[in-house]
């Protein structure tokens, strides 16, 4: 009986401090944030979409909450300016990144430094940005961002 009594709690115990299988992909996480950057940069709505969940929302500093519906307004608009040269990417940068995982979804900070050319010259702006990504059939999706200017 104490044979018994002793298997059951080391049984216990391992299965306590097993960790389950999880099939999300962490190391793909960054290497989705860069392809979901470059597409940003670049203007390439057919990559953004692919890449953003359908309940998608979108925050910054100056606006309010809009969906993905919004956003893609936006992005319209600026994808066209950047394919006639109205608007320039010179840079697009994310550093200072730093993952937090939760299960199947990730919340991602870092500082985002962007420089444009139009009409007017050139300009550099920075931001710090939150992001929520989620894995969702087998791929990373964004699902939320938010930014806030840094002066």
């Amino acid at each position: 009986m104490k044979i018994h009594q002793s298997i059951l709690v080391l049984i216990s115990i391992y299965l306590l401090g097993c960790e389950p299988k999880n099939s999300v992909d962490h190391n793909a996480l960054m290497t989705s944030i860069e392809t979901f950057n470059k597409a940003f940069s670049e203007g390439d709505l057919k990559v953004l979409d692919s890449m953003t969940t359908a309940n998608y929302l979108h925050t910054n500093g100056s606006s309010k909450v809009i969906g993905k519906k919004g956003w893609f307004n936006y992005l319209e608009k600026r994808s066209k300016r950047l394919q006639s040269g109205e608007i320039e990417v010179l840079n697009y940068k994310l550093d200072e990144t730093k993952i937090e995982y939760f299960g199947n979804s990730a919340i991602v900070t870092g500082k985002v430094s962007v420089k444009v050319k139009d009409s007017l010259g050139s300009k550099e702006n920075k931001y710090r940005i939150t992001n929520l990504w989620v894995y969702e059939n087998e791929t990373w999706k964004r699902a939320g961002f938010h930014d806030g200017k840094i002066k």
